[in-house]
């Protein structure tokens, strides 16, 4: 596997090794999007990596070694929340 990752190690993409990726100066063009934010001056490819099998993009660093990022919220625990909230505020 490959990852993308961010000025500050966030891996935010991953994709099978075989996959092209062309880093440009204003960009990144994979097969099927481009990623508009990153780009030759803030990204880095790391390829022949093993993610974490719960991987998801922006809840990792890489430098060589995976690590959770600090405060990291599972996005589906936080909506849950706001609705519960939403909920409790409509009950109230």
């Amino acid at each position: 596997m490959q990852t993308i990752t961010n000025s500050s190690s966030v891996s935010a993409y991953i994709f099978d090794d075989a996959t092209a990726i062309e880093v440009t100066d204003t960009n990144i063009v994979c097969p099927e999007f481009i990623i508009g934010d990153l780009n030759s001056t803030n990204s880095s490819v790391h390829t022949n990596v093993t993610p974490p099998a719960d991987w998801m993009g922006g809840r990792y660093t890489f430098d060589g070694t995976w690590a959770e990022v600090e405060g990291w919220v599972d996005p589906k625990v936080a909506e849950i929340a706001r609705l519960q909230a939403q909920i409790d505020a409509l009950n109230a």
